[in-house]
């Protein structure tokens, strides 16, 4: 990976957002039960829309490499890219426990990736749609995208969903907290998710998306027809969702519930698929 960041702008999170990560907790929260089918759906959708290893893959906003590691342990080339340097601390440390590891660890952000025009086969932004709360942030960060990949390469993008809160908060009983109710409120208003709480479970500063407006964002950046999934599917708020055994079976039904448009919303979390056009496309 080239480091064009060297003279790139430098951003930096909102102290809210940094704040919230600092805390260390992203680095296991994919573990926890209440999280672990968003891994395992997303494991499954990295399977099914990556070019073969040994491609080049940029995670961005990859945190401590819930990802990353997979990945590299599947033979592809990961560079991740953080903005949290805990992040990047415990990636690297985590590294010091595995032979197939990603080739790089940088703190970076989505809006300048230190990567030359072209060179990537993939590039992953799980997380950066949903902290940059501006829509020509996000939009810069998607063009940024597009210029690091090759033609022909792959945008994987996840948003989270504008009804991810007040999903969440009837399914974990946050609704009856007056606080939640008003940021629901704003949630499904705007989309803008702010949490003056200090509760942890209230999420932090961020941008909630409706999957129209993830599509629109993706064709803004210079992705003609990008393709929506729903990651967990409308069975994320079930706690208690499925033993091994009923995995197989779960999956193949949200499976073919990922691209219902009366249903992606309906997902915490939703991944816009787009690839760059070949030169030759003309587009």
């Amino acid at each position: 990976m080239q480091n064009r960041g060297m003279s790139a702008p430098r951003f930096s999170l909102e102290r809210q957002i940094l704040g919230y990560y600092e805390s260390g907790q992203e680095a296991e929260r994919l573990e926890s039960p209440f999280s672990r089918w968003e891994k395992v759906r997303t494991l499954d959708l990295l399977d099914r829309f990556l070019p073969p290893a040994p491609a080049l893959i940029l995670d961005v906003g990859g945190a401590a490499g819930a990802y990353a590691f997979p990945l590299a342990e599947k033979g592809y080339i990961v560079d991740l890219i953080d903005p949290v340097p805990l992040h990047v601390e415990q990636a690297k440390q985590r590294a010091t426990m595995h032979q197939r590891v990603p080739r790089s660890f940088q703190v970076g952000d989505a809006r300048a990736i230190p990567c030359d025009d072209g060179a990537a086969d993939a590039v992953l932004f799980f997380g950066p749609l949903y902290h940059l709360t501006d829509s020509n942030e996000r939009i810069k960060a998607i063009g940024e995208a597009r210029r690091v990949l090759r033609p022909g390469g792959v945008l994987l993008a996840v948003a989270i969903s504008r009804f991810a809160s007040a999903l969440d908060g009837i399914a974990r009983g946050f609704i009856r907290d007056p606080e939640f109710i008003r940021i629901v409120e704003q949630d499904l208003k705007s989309g803008q998710h702010r949490n003056e709480t200090g509760k942890f479970d209230y999420f932090t500063t961020a941008f909630f998306h409706h999957p129209d407006q993830l599509k629109a964002e993706l064709l803004a950046g210079g992705f003609p027809n990008p393709k929506l999934c729903a990651i967990e599917g409308p069975v994320w708020t079930v706690l208690e969702l499925a033993t091994a055994e009923q995995q197989d079976a779960l999956m193949a039904t949200v499976r073919a519930l990922e691209n219902e448009a009366t249903l992606i919303g309906a997902s915490a979390h939703i991944v816009g698929i787009a690839t760059k056009p070949n030169v030759t496309s003309g587009v």
